[in-house]
């Protein structure tokens, strides 16, 4: 059930004000930008260039001369799955947060790399930068854990029996997540005018025609394009792999940074808005509902876009990824001066799996 906005409660800010603090100096002393540097620009390259490249071979288009058997053009959809994932991490997070540049226009025409995916950055940016960002894990405001009645997330959401089962459809779910967002979930919130019975901020004529453009272009290239080339069933099947692909890796990662063991959540429900407040600081609140995973991985970090250092990015969003492990050494030890609750897993696998327990746990009738 969507509730109305809550605040934080004012401790002083103490907490906040030294990491603040301590982040600036890092910066200032090392003479480095905020914003994304070389190793952004160059991921962006690599994305940008190699994703339309694996199109057009995967699509086996007579006039380029390549000759791609079936099972191929399979892999290599899956594969831009994972080049939109590695986009959507790394490009678009970063521009949607105003982290990837000092520019403005730069910002905006990154972050509608989105609309390569098909969906919406003025949408997606309401979502996540407004709420999920907000009111992290509140049941009632965040719309990423408002799954239910398919998905519990938390102890406020009601039980069903079918819940018990939970922790194995929730990857067929995942799977089709993003079939979902593009055909179904955009579509709702744009006519609604609202996400999670929030509304949205009136869009611009520009922003109308950038979401109906980004969807008939990605039904054309992904959905059309395939089936035209290939065949109806195996276009159709190639589409299906790389959703599949691509909504199984979003969704994990984004899960595993708020819905594992030892995660906080909140029922803004319970509340009596506007008299009552959260319990914690909002930065507090930020470092108790979420998680940081394999932290140590240099792969896990360079694909995720810094998505498992997920508590710095909580903390600092206008601050581009490339910087999180940085800002990780000084998070750690101020969680431990002020007490706050830090919470990390050592790896994928690991966090997975307490994710999946975490689920389970909930598939239980109370």
């Amino acid at each position: 059930m969507a509730a109305k906005p809550i605040g934080f409660i004012n401790n002083g800010n103490d907490f906040f004000n030294e990491i603040r603090t301590q982040v600036d100096e890092y910066f200032t002393s090392n003479k480095l930008s905020k914003n994304g540097d070389i190793r952004l620009w160059m991921k962006t390259a690599f994305a940008l260039i190699t994703t339309p490249i694996l199109v057009v071979l995967a699509l086996n288009i007579p006039a380029v001369g390549i000759s791609m058997p079936i099972w191929g053009s399979v892999l290599l959809f899956i594969l831009i799955g994972q080049m939109h994932t590695f986009t959507g991490f790394n490009v678009m997070h970063d521009a949607c947060h105003g982290a990837f540049s000092s520019k403005g226009w730069v910002n905006k025409l990154f972050g509608n790399s989105l609309s390569l995916m098909g969906s919406h950055a003025f949408i997606w940016k309401f979502k996540h930068n407004t709420l999920h960002h907000t009111w992290t894990n509140v049941d009632g405001l965040d719309d990423d854990i408002a799954k239910a009645p398919i998905l519990r997330h938390c102890e406020s959401q009601p039980f069903k029996p079918y819940h018990k089962n939970q922790h194995l459809y929730m990857f067929f779910l995942y799977g089709i997540s993003i079939i979902f967002w593009m055909f179904a979930n955009d579509f709702m919130k744009y006519f609604k005018k609202a996400v999670n019975e929030q509304p949205m901020p009136k869009m611009t004529l520009s922003e109308h025609l950038i979401f109906w453009t980004a969807k008939i272009a990605y039904t054309a290239i992904y959905v059309i394009a395939p089936m035209y080339f290939l065949g109806i069933g195996y276009g159709f099947l190639c589409y299906m792999v790389m959703q599949i692909s691509m909504g199984i890796v979003l969704s994990l990662v984004f899960q595993l940074a708020h819905a594992v063991e030892n995660t906080h959540f909140e029922d803004a429900t319970q509340y009596d808005i506007p008299a009552d407040r959260l319990p914690n600081e909002w930065a507090v609140h930020q470092v108790v509902t979420t998680n940081n995973f394999a932290t140590k991985s240099p792969f896990a970090t360079w694909f995720m876009g810094g998505l498992n250092f997920q508590t710095e990015h909580h903390l600092f969003p206008n601050i581009s990824h490339v910087h999180y492990p940085a800002l990780n050494k000084i998070l750690v030890p101020l969680c431990a001066k002020y007490n706050v609750k830090y919470n990390e897993m050592p790896t994928f696998t690991y966090a997975v799996g307490s994710h999946i327990r975490y689920m389970k746990s909930l598939g239980e009738a109370a």
